[in-house]
Parts: C-alpha cells; structure tokens; sequence
C-alpha cells in the first residue's frame, strides 16, 4: 500500500510540472513566433517589391536546369550585376541603347535568382507542401567587387534556421552550394511545420500537450485515451529530416490500475486489464515504425486505427506469460 501510495504522489507531482512546463513552453513559442514575424515582416515587404520590380523589368528569364546550374552560372550573375552598377557611376547618356546590358533573370527549381540595385544578388525561395505553394523566402548577397567574396546582406529566413553556419561554411567555397542548402533547409521547415498544422488541425480534439521546437525538429504530444496515457515522442536526425528519425511511443498505465482488480474490456481493447500491477510504461514497437516510416498525419491515423489491436495482443501476452 505504501508503495502505491508513492506512485500516486509522483503522478500527481509529475502532472503538476508537465502543466506549468506546457504553459511556459506555449508562451515562449508564442512570444518567439512574433518576435519573429514581426521582425521579418518590414524586411519581407520591401524585398518582396524589390523582386517584383526587378521581374518586371527582366527582358529574359532562363530557365536552368541539371548541369546549367553551376558555380560558372553564379560568376556570370556577379559579373554582370558589377557590370551594372559600374555602367552607373559613368558620365553620360544611361540610356543609350549600346550600353544597355540585357536583365535576365534565372529560374533553378524553386528558387529565382535576378540582380538587384547596388551589384546585390537576390535570390527568392518557394516553398510547398502537398503540391500547394506556402511561403516565400529572400536572401540577398553582396560583394564588394566581382574578385571579392560574397556576403549575406539581409534575409528573410527564420532566425532559428542555421543560415549564418551554412554561410561561413560554404558561400565562399561554394556559392551553388550553399544556395541549394538553404532551399533544403526551407523546405524540409516547411515541410515538418506543415505536418504538425494538419495533425492538429485534423486530430486537435484527440490532441494534448503538443510541444514542438521552434524548427519542428523535436516533437512530443499525447493521445487523449479514456483508459490510458499514450506519449508520442519524435526526434529528427538534422534540420534537412522531413520523417523522425526516432520515435518513442509509450503507454502509461493509469493511476487506479495499480490498485484496481481486472475488470470488463474497454472499449480500447481491455487497456485496463492490460496495466493491472502494471508500475511501468509499455512501448508501441508498431506505433513507432508508423511515426519513422510516414508522414506525421499518415502515422497518426495508422497507430489510432491499429490502437486497440495492439493493446489486446499486449494484454493477450501478458495473461499468458
């Protein structure tokens, strides 16, 4: 009795911190979001304008595929943007058709990549999710000149994404490189971002406590079960991880199964039955391989769908064992 009665006391302990956690941790994300978006949106609006414009003005978009896309092609960018701005700075007549260099402007998938006033290069970046466009992204570089290395001017980029690492590692070695890792990056945010909005928006009601990182990089949540605790929890391997790389999906037994007697089967497969002197959780082995092997929504109809078969093949191996 003793020994049930310190289990209750941890649960209790236990739930009252998992609260005020979930209460701090929902208004730093809030707090963080905003900071976020309201820093980006002045930046946004103005590069949004800045890139309409210089789309307008294009008399050549190209677009650039397999083995188009190549450092040579970002040399060319440079040269041509120098070129411009220097054409500037001449005495005389800018609008002489001679002197005039042709605006062309590059498509590489999903990214778009055109000169800017002032020898910038600006590169804009469209992500998707289920085959539908979602956000845009900007950064701009700059160089002194065409022989010196580039440099992140501004950006549009979340700031909890590592875009000053990726530069320092690889905008000078590699200027393809490096634009290809931020479209990776954007996407694959996007992409694990996108994947918690529609469990939520399509399971909220079955939903408790979800906590995600601000890159949706680490997961957790519970399954609202009337006989049980259900804990999800997901990990992914780096920021480029559109699918966990592991998953821990553990049962709780309920408070009362420590001291309840077997009873009747629930509507959830005899969950109770299941936990009776149960002091420990169990794990969803299924449940976890559904969390690595599909998409956060995907997963999450497979381990409801299979819960209560799972559960009473559990309760079938411990009554035989």
């Amino acid at each position: 009795m003793a020994e049930l009665n310190l289990y209750q006391e941890d649960d209790i302990r236990l739930e009252t911190t998992r609260a005020r956690f979930s209460d701090v941790l929902k208004r730093h994300a809030e707090l963080s979001e905003r900071l976020s978006r309201d820093s980006n949106k002045m930046i946004f609006d103005r590069l949004q304008k800045e890139f309409a414009a210089a789309r307008a003005s294009q008399t050549q978009e190209i677009i650039v595929d397999g083995e188009q896309w190549n450092d040579g092609l970002i040399a060319t960018i440079r040269e041509r943007v120098h070129m411009e701005a220097h054409r500037k700075t001449m005495p005389g007549d800018l609008s002489s058709g001679a002197d005039i260099l042709e605006k062309v402007t590059y498509k590489v998938g999903n990214k778009v990549i055109c000169g800017l006033e002032g020898a910038r290069i600006g590169i804009q970046y469209e992500t998707f999710f289920a085959g539908e466009p979602c956000e845009i992204y900007h950064i701009v570089l700059e160089s002194k000149s065409f022989i010196e290395k580039m440099s992140i001017l501004e950006h549009t980029v979340p700031f909890f994404l590592p875009i000053r690492e990726v530069e320092n590692d690889l905008l000078s070695s590699n200027a393809m490189k490096f634009i290809d890792h931020i479209s990776e990056l954007l996407q694959a945010y996007v992409d694990r971002r996108e994947q918690v909005r529609l469990i939520k928006e399509l399971y909220g009601n079955q939903i408790g406590d979800l906590y995600s990182s601000l890159p949706f990089h680490m997961i957790e949540f519970m399954l609202n079960d009337a006989e049980c605790k259900i804990t999800v929890t997901l990990r992914y391997a780096d920021l480029l991880s559109v699918l966990p790389t592991r998953a821990r999906v553990l049962v709780w037994p309920p408070s009362n199964s420590r001291k309840s007697s077997p009873g009747p089967a629930s509507a959830h497969g005899r969950t109770s039955g299941v936990f009776v002197n149960q002091h420990f959780p169990i794990r969803l082995s299924y449940a976890e391989q559904a969390f690595q092997t599909m998409s956060l929504p995907e997963a999450y109809a497979e381990v409801v769908l299979n819960l209560s078969r799972a559960l009473e093949q559990i309760y079938r191996q411990k009554g035989s064992s």
